[in-house]
């Protein structure tokens, strides 16, 4: 669709241990939105986003308080075009 878009996000802070990701798991799929997202070795979350803009727009606003436990302290957004991502999956 025209108005789908992709966002390459990496959240900073005390992101991980605190159930981050699954928790933007479940808010991707609350908003219909597909991709992925994994814990990265520096400390930070590493995420993708595919979808209506409006959802996509709205997981990167959610990345900026993430899961209850999670101290956001930076989150980088690099949009693009979608490549087709099917699903939302976490991984290792």
């Amino acid at each position: 669709m025209a108005d789908d878009t992709r966002a390459h996000v990496f959240v900073s802070g005390k992101v991980q241990g605190v159930y981050y990701r699954a928790n933007t798991r479940d808010a991707a799929e609350e908003h219909g939105v597909e991709g992925w997202v994994r814990n990265l070795r520096d400390g930070r979350v590493e995420a993708v986003f595919e979808g209506a803009e409006d959802a996509v727009e709205s997981m990167v606003e959610w990345c900026h308080e993430g899961s209850p436990a999670a101290r956001v302290e930076g989150v980088d957004v690099e949009y693009g075009d979608p490549e087709g991502v099917e699903g939302f999956e976490v991984r290792r």
